[in-house]
């Protein structure tokens, strides 16, 4: 089963509660009229996305089913069995060792999915997981510390961790300020 912050917007929509509503702020009269903030709320798991930073209808869609994608990428794990085989998508992003997506890209969610879904199935254990994406862990470390609510470079990590590999998933997000609601996945991954 694929994860769902892999799925096309039109097919993650159709599991997904469409709510738009009024949001005040900057914008003028036009904001206050039309309802142009958008509400995602993906049905099976109870992952909330909102967005509404932009005047159009659209740009607000877009921006929550990216939302929605990041948020069921970070809570949502969707393991089956301990073996990691990189996606297409993941081999056309990671060359020589080395990941290429910033974090504001349409892959960005489905990658960072992946990535956890693969330190997941490696029992937490990064330099396996960087190993079986064939990625280098460093690359891996960084591409996890992107994700957002996770500190930024230049940053350093808790002291507390003693191994690479608890010092890499400190890297992960702890508390990220930005979810609203749906903590699937918290429980397990103790955020």
């Amino acid at each position: 089963m694929p994860h769902p912050s892999t799925l096309p917007a039109e097919q993650l929509l159709h599991h997904c509660l469409q709510r738009r509503t009024r949001h005040s702020g900057p914008g003028g009269q036009h904001r206050n009229k039309v309802e142009t903030a958008i509400e995602l709320v993906h049905q099976p798991t109870g992952i909330t996305a909102f967005a509404a930073e932009r005047r159009s209808q659209d740009a607000n869609r877009q921006q929550a089913i990216f939302r929605l994608r990041l948020l069921l990428a970070l809570h949502l794990r969707t393991v089956e069995s301990p073996d990691v085989q990189p996606s297409p998508l993941w081999q056309s992003r990671c060359r020589n060792q080395k990941i290429a997506c910033n974090d504001r890209h349409d892959d960005f969610p489905a990658m960072l999915a992946e990535a956890l879904n693969a330190v997941d199935a490696k029992d937490y254990d990064v330099r396996r997981a960087a190993a079986a994406l064939g990625c280098s862990f460093s690359q891996l470390t960084r591409f996890l510390a992107r994700t957002p609510g996770s500190p930024r470079t230049g940053q350093r990590p808790p002291r507390h961790p003693r191994t690479p590999q608890a010092a890499a998933i400190a890297h992960l997000p702890t508390g990220v300020d930005f979810l609203a609601e749906g903590d699937v996945g918290r429980a397990k991954l103790g955020w």
